[in-house]
């Protein structure tokens, strides 16, 4: 009985049979902490009206934090003098919606003390400011997750897919995350909303291979809206001056980004590299329709907020979002 039980386990862990995912779920604090997804809910309704960039925000930091240790809130832990956090390394310079996060767990604490973790306050906030203009939750999400005590610049450059990333690279940094080609063109689809500064796309404007003149552009941009993108950001280097990732409706959680491929109007190089493959192509043909982009959206963003998350007795739950528990 007892070698039974052993050689179960061991393929459990050869199979995943003992998928985190299995261990989150919906309502984990059903009993613990009722109350927290209305917490959420109601802050994050608080914040919208005034702050419509801040769904692209939330759901950036929530997939920045994955690709890195997993949906673990390292990316929310401050540097100290010993030590270079996720938040300082160059890929997360441009990640906002800390303060938000902090507010949120500030009020969380006062009604159920060291209960809810700030992993799992990401992904309700993320979800929450998605769905704020449609008036209902776009997806459920599962709880569970713990706190990584963790966090390292480095492992932000090495993880996090960049913009400039070709489509063999971004297949293989999902991967690296048990995430598929699927999910690589469902989750690019949140370039739906948010902004980019010029310096992450320019070199398609104006160094495209490296001879940095005037004509070296990306011939695979639609014409029109290269000139407007070269009138806007003027050179290589600028990185003050920002632009919409979605040219038509870039505060509208919608299919818009995949009508904009389409035409050839994708603003990073990791987006246009979603046309140069059959298979990722026609994904991008079936995600023009709305419906069929939301209902991909919920199951993608699940697989991808259960990415390598601590659960159990791993990891702790921190006080302070931005500091581990001493």
């Amino acid at each position: 009985m007892k070698s039974c039980f052993v050689l179960a386990l061991v393929w459990c862990v050869l199979l995943l049979g003992c998928n985190v995912e299995a261990q989150l779920k919906v309502g984990f604090y059903k009993k613990s902490c009722p109350q927290v997804e209305q917490i959420v809910a109601k802050i994050i309704a608080q914040k919208m009206p005034s702050n419509p960039e801040l769904a692209a925000r939330l759901i950036r930091l929530f997939f920045h934090d994955c690709f890195v240790r997993g949906c673990d809130a390292s990316l929310l832990i401050d540097s100290t003098a010993s030590n270079t956090a996720e938040k300082n390394s160059p890929p997360n310079f441009t990640v906002g919606g800390y303060e938000v996060i902090d507010e949120i767990k500030s009020a969380v604490e006062a009604a159920c003390p060291g209960i809810v973790s700030c992993a799992d306050i990401v992904a309700l906030a993320a979800r929450d400011s998605v769905s704020f203009p449609f008036n209902k939750q776009l997806w459920e999400v599962q709880t569970g997750r713990r706190d990584g005590k963790i966090s390292l610049a480095s492992e932000a450059r090495t993880n996090i897919p960049g913009p400039s990333f070709t489509y063999s690279r971004l297949v293989s940094s999902f991967a690296n995350k048990s995430l598929g080609v699927q999910d690589l063109v469902v989750l690019s689809g949140a370039h739906t909303i948010g902004i980019a500064h010029c310096n992450s796309f320019s070199t398609r404007l104006f160094n495209f291979t490296g001879q940095n003149n005037v004509n070296d552009f990306d011939p695979s941009l639609d014409p029109t809206y290269l000139r407007s993108l070269q009138q806007i950001c003027q050179n290589l280097t600028n990185n003050v001056t920002s632009v919409p990732m979605d040219p038509t409706t870039s505060t509208t959680f919608d299919s818009h980004y995949y009508s904009n491929l389409k035409l050839h109007k994708g603003l990073f190089t990791s987006d246009a590299a979603l046309l140069t493959d059959s298979r990722a192509s026609n994904l991008v043909d079936k995600l023009v329709d709305e419906g069929n982009f939301l209902d991909a959206f919920k199951n993608s963003i699940r697989r991808m907020g259960a990415i390598e998350v601590l659960t159990g007795t791993a990891g702790e739950i921190r006080k302070n979002c931005r500091v581990v528990n001493s």
